[in-house]
């Protein structure tokens, strides 16, 4: 009994919330959007069939203003949780882009 007591406020500190992060001035804090990118596809039809490829990727990110890149080869699972500021590249078995999508 007396080595419960001696733990329980170790146990109690583990169970503790993590500290707040800073919040930025006049910059609202929104889940899963990075300020100031939006992903857009409106000019990405010129990346289809063009080699998956870091430089392609930077391309794709750059075209698109998304902040986070995704790669999607073949058979690979992705959540399903959506991001406003992330790009998906599908790709097939010879690593060409076959899709480029937002969230």
């Amino acid at each position: 009994m007396r080595n419960i007591l001696l733990l329980s406020p170790a146990l109690l500190v583990a169970c503790a919330a993590a500290p707040a992060q800073p919040v930025v001035p006049n910059q609202p804090v929104v889940h899963g959007e990075t300020p100031g990118h939006t992903c857009t596809t409106a000019e990405t039809d010129r990346f289809i069939g063009q080699p998956g490829t870091a430089e392609m990727g930077a391309a794709i990110k750059t075209v698109t203003h998304a902040a986070v890149l995704r790669w999607a080869p073949p058979g690979y699972m992705l959540s399903m949780d959506f991001r406003a500021d992330r790009v998906n590249i599908w790709l097939d078995d010879q690593r060409k882009i076959t899709k480029v999508s937002c969230g």
